[in-house]
């Protein structure tokens, strides 16, 4: 066992800028597990990417990695040096950097020495940014204006004379760079200052320090002897704009491909961990013997075998080649009794009891989702025991160098529900971090450091894990005009961290129910069973728009909606809360000991009776009002918030409506079914099927109206089965006939616009590769 040390390094955060929607962006990173999660289009994939092509493969970085805005900006350069002016644009400012900051013990000084900004540093925080810089500015200058300038003078003469002009690359200075990227830039890293560290504002954007003119970049590659880095990237079987080929084939990246055969995963592990072949020890010497003998062996049988046959060909004879002597040499390798499919098998039976007979199936029989499962647990498995430098990873170029082991793993593991079903991706997210420790110096201990990075569109995934350790990648609205939207990334720990009992309620409820509002577009709250029915109804059948989008419903009582108001500010999307009016009266109450209390009893609405709401939303989030009178007055756009410009809200509650018999009077539904019957009167007279919808078809035929008809109602929907009765109207043989009450569709008509726009904002000027993930 290696020496244990008190305290491990790892990275707190990084910081990204200037590759595609992450414009300006900071994610914390989880000690442990950190789960990417957020709607479609949000900047997951591209994170992911970011990280690989700065840590793994910094030749993969092209043209279109860098933020869509900037083009604007790398194009003015190149016209300012065709006009032969003075630049004002810098061209590597507009490059992708990646800040890593790292959190280190003084006691692991020896690791990080090399990196080290001043010999005063005392432990702490330390940073390093990769950056894309240009190599040789002249260069680049002379390069491109010679080819622009062979460009813009190209030209033909016509049929008649005339002059035609050719369009020929490259058309601007982002045109140029498209073919001639790499040939002009390269990674450089420089050391940051700790005490010039600044986290985000309010606005969730990163402010990365500015590198001073006298900064000295790295002579070494700054990670090479601290991190190990690996990775599962997620497998598309569809043209993938962050793959490349061709990098692949030239060993470019340092991953390995997902191979869903276990035989497969077996053989790579063999080749790397226990191949006698490779610096044999002395425990190898005997399986390389067997391998030998059975391989003269079997040479010997198949000589004889083929004596007769070789002997007609030695009569044959060719020109320059007389009386041909074959021998036959047979190369056994212990891999060869694993490349066929039957090379590893399940047990599925034993009729015997005993073992004796056991029934076995090859492993292509078993689950695609199993099959899979236990290929990515095997590629772990691999990863941390090439990190730990087990049995031949300890040996390099014939050198002991199992001493020498990176203090910090980082394991990127992109989209495994790419690879998983459901129930498969709940195991997987529960398993894959204590996968990474299982080994004797790793487990609970302080000796190294294992870091998981997970991105996914999965629910699943996110209900399993630890909400603390998600990070939500929030879409933000291009922050100026000419921009392009961009994307920052809340801690979720923060909204979750904490043990107050609205905190914990709040996650308790989502792992009671899902967590599609971490991937939603928007958030519609209800207030109990009936809306939860027949709200996605009226959504598909009188909003169309609204129902090719991404919404998110989630049942909560009026009473604790606003507990997810920290949430929904964390998450900033979309937000429709359908609630009740909830109206109370104010009732005296006079003790024995003729001490008078006032109580608020709940009754049915009613205009200038000094009513108040009991709707803690309407009271403390929106619109922050309590008297009914106040409430039912409110005009449309006072139901709208815009929380300081970070998000829209919109909240709707009942509001009067035309009476039955006479329009001239107005009556106020105090529940979302009684709205839904005053304003379906004739529709809901078809309703059949449970005694509930019986009550209510007997009520509405006595041809009741005003307080008599709101009077019936309240009186019934008090006890009814409110559930049962909006199961009923989806049996209606016209659903179109059945129309939302008018306050639900002025809500629904708000969300499909403001949802649409968010989405419509979002991919702006964003092809898909800038907006994946």
């Amino acid at each position: 066992m290696r020496t244990l040390r008190e305290d491990k390094v790892r990275i707190k955060f990084v910081e990204i800028t200037n590759f595609r929607k992450l414009k300006s962006t900071h994610i914390d990173f989880d000690k442990k597990t950190t789960i990417f999660v957020g709607a479609n289009n949000s900047g997951k994939t591209s994170a992911m990417l970011a990280l690989r092509i700065f840590l793994l493969s910094p030749n993969r970085l092209a043209l279109r990695d860098i933020t869509i805005a900037n083009w604007t900006k790398i194009d003015l350069l190149g016209e300012e040096w065709e006009a032969d002016g003075d630049p004002t644009v810098d061209l590597n400012n507009l490059l992708p950097s990646l800040d890593v900051w790292l959190d280190v013990p003084l006691s692991e000084i020896q690791h990080v020495v090399h990196i080290l900004p001043t010999l005063d540093w005392a432990g702490g925080m330390l940073g390093v940014r990769l950056s894309y810089q240009v190599k040789d500015f002249d260069k680049l200058k002379v390069e491109y204006l010679a080819q622009r300038t062979a460009a813009r003078d190209a030209s033909i003469t016509g049929e008649n004379g005339e002059n035609i002009k050719i369009a020929l690359w490259p058309s601007s200075l982002t045109d140029f760079l498209e073919r001639r990227f790499q040939a002009h830039l390269e990674l450089v890293a420089y050391p940051l200052d700790p005490a010039a560290v600044t986290l985000p504002g309010k606005n969730g954007l990163a402010t990365p320090q500015i590198l001073p003119t006298s900064a000295l970049a790295f002579d070494h590659p700054p990670f090479k002897n601290l991190i190990k880095i690996d990775e599962i990237a997620a497998q598309r079987d569809f043209t993938d704009a962050g793959s490349n080929e061709d990098h692949e084939e030239r060993g470019d990246r340092t991953t390995r491909r997902f191979k869903r055969r276990l035989s497969d995963q077996l053989r790579s592990y063999y080749d790397r961990h226990l191949d006698p072949s490779k610096t044999p020890s002395e425990k190898d010497y005997e399986a390389l013997g067997a391998i030998q003998a059975a391989e003269q062996s079997f040479d010997a049988r198949l000589e004889a075998g083929f004596s007769a046959a070789f002997e007609e060909l030695e009569d044959l004879g060719y020109p320059g080649m007389n009386n041909p002597k074959l021998k036959i040499s047979t190369l056994l390798r212990a891999t060869d009794g694993l490349k066929h499919g039957s090379s590893v098998q399940y047990q599925v039976a034993d009729p015997s009891g005993d073992g004796t007979k056991t029934l076995k199936l090859p492993e292509d029989y078993s689950g695609l989702g199993y099959q899979n499962l236990i290929a990515m647990v095997f590629m772990l498995m691999g990863f941390r025991d090439d990190w730990m430098r087990v049995e031949k990873a300890g040996i390099h170029e014939g050198s002991d160098v199992s001493h020498e082991i990176q203090p910090l793993h980082l394991v990127l593991v992109e989209e495994p529900e790419a690879h998983l079903h459901a129930q498969v991706q709940q195991v997987f997210i529960n398993k894959a971090y204590d996968l990474l420790r299982k080994h004797g110096d790793l487990g609970n201990s302080d000796n190294y450091c294992t870091q998981l990075i997970v991105s996914t569109h999965s629910s699943h995934v996110a209900h399993e894990a630890d909400f603390s350790s998600l990070r939500y990648f929030r879409r933000r609205s291009a922050p100026h005009k000419g921009e392009t939207p961009t994307t920052t990334v809340a801690n979720l720990s923060h909204v979750f961290g904490d043990g107050d009992d609205t905190k914990r309620f709040v996650k308790r409820y989502l792992k009671a129910t899902h967590c599609d509002l971490f991937f939603a577009d928007g958030i519609i709250f209800v207030e109990g069973q009936a809306e939860r029915i027949l709200v996605p109804h009226f959504i598909r059948h009188h909003f169309p728009e609204l129902a090719r989008r991404y919404v998110t419903l989630l049942e909560i009582g009026g009473s604790h909606v606003h507990s997810f108001r920290d949430l929904v500010d964390s998450l900033g999307i979309a937000t429709l809360i359908i609630g009740d009016l909830d109206a109370t009266t104010a009732v005296k109450i006079i003790d024995k000991n003729g001490n008078e209390t006032t109580r608020w009893k709940s009754t049915r609405p009613e205009q200038g009776k000094a009513q108040q709401t009991a709707n803690s939303v309407l009271k403390e989030w929106h619109p922050k009002k309590k008297l009914i009178d106040e409430l039912i007055t409110l005009s449309p756009e006072e139901h709208e918030s815009t929380t300081n410009g970070d998000y829209e809200l919109y909240v709707a509650y009942q509001k009067p409506v035309k009476g039955v018999s006479d329009d001239t009077v107005q009556t106020i539904p105090r529940t979302f079914e009684d709205a839904l019957i005053i304003e379906n009167l004739s529709t809901v007279e078809k309703v059949q099927g449970s005694a509930t919808s019986k009550k209510i078809r007997e009520i509405v035929t006595q041809s009741l109206s005003g307080d008599d008809l709101q009077d019936e109602l309240f009186e019934l929907l008090k006890t009814a089965e409110k559930a049962a009765f909006a199961l009923d109207c989806l049996m209606l043989e016209d659903p179109k006939t059945l129309k939302p009450p008018r306050y639900i569709a002025d809500g629904l008509k708000w969300f499909e616009g403001a949802v649409s726009k968010d989405v419509a904002e979002s991919e702006l000027k964003v092809g898909p590769d800038h907006g994946r993930g």
